[in-house]
């Protein structure tokens, strides 16, 4: 027989998980095309910055956009789920006044809705290095870890993000212009192993330069990727998840009356 803390724990997953659903749905039909833009949107971003980089600037590596598209797919997981998620508690006034929920839950649905759209458009990076002709090797078992890491770091920096916003909800516009300057601090432009050692340990305090990295260790190189930089980045993402929750759970009862300010 389940406890009433399992019990508990399952409504709220369950009403999560539903909650999701309902907003990918939702998310779809308000378009013609539906899911596809999930699919579009870094196709585009991909195009543009290839352009820039390759074409303009001719900053690109060998098989460039595969490079590219590597770590652009990572990044937007990161990227787009931060700047939905630090609003996910401070836009949800209206029903916190209206029903008691776990203010945790807010930018959990905002983490797996995000998720979702990911994981679309990773199958599709999948697919293109496969037809693009880069190895299949044993470094595919490290996947499922790089993905569990970067999942950790992404609702890590959502929790927090999302708790503090709704104190100051102007830091969901500064958010959106820091990702725009991690996005050039993460590698994804320019390979940092080709950096000199001092610049490489400068740009390794990023942690998304090596989960980056480590994509493209496996998808491209056929390589197991740096497990001790991966163990440093789960380290500090669990710190950021704990001290998210932590905060969240600090004030789930103030978050309502800061509606009424």
């Amino acid at each position: 027989m389940a406890s009433p803390l399992t019990a508990e724990l399952d409504r709220w997953m369950g009403l999560a998980i539903f909650k999701t659903y309902a907003d990918l749905r939702a998310e779809s039909a308000r378009t013609y095309v539906g899911f596809l833009w999930w699919i579009a949107e870094p196709l585009l971003s991909l195009g543009v910055y290839y352009i820039v980089f390759e074409l303009i600037l001719d900053r690109g590596t060998e098989n460039y956009v595969a490079f590219l598209f590597t770590g652009l797919v990572p990044w937007r997981w990161l990227s787009t789920t931060l700047v939905h998620g630090s609003g996910s508690i401070l836009f949800a006034d209206n029903l916190m006044q209206q029903v008691y929920l776990p203010k945790v839950l807010f930018p959990i649905v905002a983490f797996l809705t995000d998720t979702f759209k990911f994981l679309v458009v990773f199958a599709v990076l999948l697919v293109f290095v496969r037809i693009s002709g880069f190895p299949l090797g044993w470094s595919y078992l490290a996947l499922p870890l790089v993905l569990l890491v970067q999942g950790l770091l992404v609702i890590g920096v959502t929790l927090i993000a999302a708790g503090i916003t709704p104190f100051i909800p102007d830091l969901r516009v500064v958010l959106e212009n820091l990702v725009r300057v991690w996005l050039f601090l993460s590698g994804i432009f320019y390979d940092v192993g080709a950096l000199s050692a001092d610049a490489q340990w400068y740009f390794r305090l990023n942690p998304m330069t090596s989960v980056i990295e480590a994509y493209r260790h496996i998808l491209l190189d056929g390589v197991w990727p740096s497990f001790a930089w991966l163990s440093i980045v789960t380290v500090l993402a669990l710190a950021l998840c704990a001290l998210g929750a932590l905060l969240i759970h600090r004030f789930d009862y103030t978050y309502p009356k800061l509606a009424n300010r």
